[in-house]
């Protein structure tokens, strides 16, 4: 019997020479804006809710969690494309203190008038030109996240600068745009980017996926030039740039985020910084889950503590 030829996916796009010069503006605008932090009870499984200002004086919400003693080490820990409707201490080393942004126009927390809250619609959000394109206010978004954290504990952060070692983790959306973020702070000392997408989008938008990917392919198939905004917020692209120890968690199954997608950021990090754990699967259950994520989580603790 006659195999089907394998099939062949789209070869990687070429950087934009600008590439480096459109992050480092993007990311000075965002370290520049002034926090102005607003603290107050309630939160999520008895969390401070704080409220932060970003880049286009947006103002956005995280939960804080502080350990009961001293404070060592500080995570940003952030979210996937449904927002956030639990905290989850898994990424958090003893006695660090752990922030949880959620991302411009995503629930629960950051609301924005006119910016849609579904992902199928988020994705869209602002393509028409790279300096709209909602996913590099998402990347402001967790610069301004480490900045408001700055403010509310009082200290730097960044062993680099002399302050407190930071990590920062990411499922999924969270994994994409900190592949995208982590570059251009150096406040960050370590991530660990679980199943990230956004990552080499010629190849991922031409696998069939239930996601956000999907609406985006769908928009290029018809409006072609749209790939002159995508190719600056490709996470493959921007992990190039990684130069801190990063966990990638790339699933070799996953019909949400095309595994090519993800396969794609673990390969781009420099091997000199890159710690690959591949899962089984993503966004869907699996035998086994539960033994690769408390491996993942155990691994990602240890790195953010720097163990």
């Amino acid at each position: 019997m006659s195999r089907l030829p394998a099939r062949t996916l789209p070869a990687p796009r070429p950087e934009p020479e600008d590439f480096d010069a459109f992050w480092g503006r993007l990311a000075a605008r965002a370290r520049s804006v002034e926090p102005q932090t607003l603290r107050s009870p309630g939160g999520l499984d008895g969390a401070e809710v704080v409220r932060f200002t970003s880049l286009d004086r947006l103002r956005l919400g995280g939960w804080l969690v502080l350990p009961e003693g001293e404070i060592s080490c500080a995570v940003i820990a952030a979210h996937g494309y449904g927002g956030r409707g639990a905290l989850d201490a898994r990424w958090a080393p003893a006695g660090a203190a752990v922030f949880y942004p959620v991302a411009r126009g995503l629930p629960a927390l950051s609301g924005v008038d006119g910016i849609p809250g579904s992902s199928r619609e988020h994705v869209l959000h602002g393509i028409g030109a790279r300096e709209t394109y909602v996913h590099g206010g998402c990347a402001a978004d967790v610069w301004c996240a480490v900045t408001a954290l700055e403010e509310v504990l009082g200290t730097a952060l960044g062993e680099s600068r002399g302050g407190l070692r930071l990590g920062y983790f990411g499922p999924s959306f969270g994994g994409g745009i900190g592949a995208m973020a982590v570059p251009w702070d150096d406040r960050i000392d370590a991530a660990s980017l679980y199943v990230p997408s956004f990552g080499a989008h010629a190849a991922r938008l031409a696998e069939p996926c239930v996601g956000s990917g999907a609406a985006v392919a769908s928009w290029v198939s018809m409006h072609p030039e749209a790939w002159a905004v995508l190719d600056y917020f490709d996470a493959a692209t921007a992990a190039r740039r990684l130069r801190v120890p990063t966990i990638v968690a790339p699933a070799a199954d996953d019909p949400s985020v095309p595994p090519v997608g993800q396969q794609s950021i673990a390969d781009a990090v420099p091997a000199e910084h890159r710690i690959v754990m591949p899962m089984t699967a993503g966004h869907r259950p699996y035998a086994g889950e539960v033994q690769e994520m408390e491996a993942y989580a155990r691994a990602t603790r240890d790195l953010f503590a720097g163990s």
